[in-house]
């Protein structure tokens, strides 16, 4: 199950202390110019050592295409790349090696396969989401080819239960920092430019979609769009979107829907929240079991980031790239004669 995406596909592999990470993306239409400046950027955006908030791990994190690209544009065959590790201190784990950390993923890959890779932990490391920006970051570049030069912004909306400005929500990152510790939080994000008629009901809906692509990114709790939660302690008198034709199109004097209705997007703006719970590997010790399962503490050491939110900006952007271009690629088989 690593493989993403129905037409538009990515399976990627690798893990955090191995020689690399990467990915092969299938379904991608043939002749997008490959902006190699953008694709950098947006690696730049979640790579470790980027910003003082996160880990001191500091990777160049610069992405090597093998397949699929052709004279700068790509040619409808799989795109191979890779991400080569170059800063990693798997000694920094060697303590760990026999022992399962608090609310990591250590003992339920062990109880899964019979081993795991306490590297960094391996494959359940959130370093394996650089491939994934990679894969979003060339979905952006597919839909403005097609003609879909969607917006897909997401913003840091919460830190530890406080919603402040950048200042005050990174204080309260950096005095987790401080103290060893790590906080959780929640980011929202926006897509507009997302025309109606995007989705695939029943079991493939737009915002069914979007919520498997975002509760598959690491510590990602929560997951809801349009008013959600809220939303729901309300009347339909108060929730229900009216329709109105204005300036050739139809649209919606409100938007509770979350611009998805019927699991179909329906030309409004696509809003969603995604919570994020504290990172697990913290500077303190806990108690815990070994592989013998014997009672022990735990106290890591290395290099971790205190906070997913910051890095993980991009990689909501990404992963939503890849649904809404996965869902643009499968609207085109709807109906005869349009798309």
């Amino acid at each position: 199950m690593n493989t993403f995406g129905n037409i538009y596909k990515l399976t990627c592999f690798g893990e955090s202390h191995g020689p690399a990470i990467g990915g092969v993306i299938d379904g991608c239409p043939a002749g997008v110019e490959v902006d190699m400046q953008f694709i950098q950027s947006e690696l730049d955006r979640r790579r470790p050592g980027g910003t003082a908030l996160g880990t001191a791990r500091d990777e160049a994190d610069k992405v090597e295409f093998l397949s699929g690209i052709f004279e700068g544009r790509t040619t409808g065959t799989p795109i191979g790349f890779a991400i080569f590790n170059t800063d990693q201190r798997s000694r920094d784990y060697s303590s760990i090696k026999d022992v399962f950390r608090p609310s990591h993923a250590d003992y339920t890959y062990f109880a899964k396969y019979g081993t795991r890779d306490y590297r960094g932990g391996g494959r359940s490391s959130a370093r394996e989401t650089a491939a994934r920006v990679v894969a979003g970051a060339l979905a952006k570049l597919a839909l403005k080819a097609a003609g879909y030069p969607l917006h897909i912004d997401a913003r840091i909306a919460e830190v530890g239960g406080v919603r402040g400005t950048e200042e005050e929500m990174n204080g309260m990152i950096l005095d987790a920092k401080r103290d060893g510790d790590s906080v959780g939080g929640i980011i929202t994000c926006t897509i507009c430019g997302v025309p109606a008629g995007w989705g695939e009901p029943v079991a493939g809906k737009l915002h069914a979609m979007l919520a498997a692509a975002m509760m598959s990114i690491n510590a990602a709790k929560g997951f809801e769009y349009g008013s959600g939660f809220e939303g729901c302690r309300h009347r339909g008198s108060e929730q229900n979107d009216a329709f109105a034709f204005r300036d050739g199109k139809v649209v919606t004097l409100t938007n509770n829907s979350g611009g998805i209705q019927g699991g179909i997007s329906n030309g409004m703006d696509i809003y969603f929240n995604v919570a994020f719970k504290p990172i697990a590997t913290i500077f303190k010790q806990q108690q815990s079991v070994d592989t013998s399962m014997n009672p022990c503490v735990v106290e890591p050491k290395g290099r971790h980031d205190s906070c997913v939110l910051p890095r993980a900006l991009p990689i909501v952007e990404s992963m939503a790239a890849m649904v809404m271009l996965d869902a643009c690629l499968m609207s085109r088989s709807s109906r005869i004669g349009g798309y």
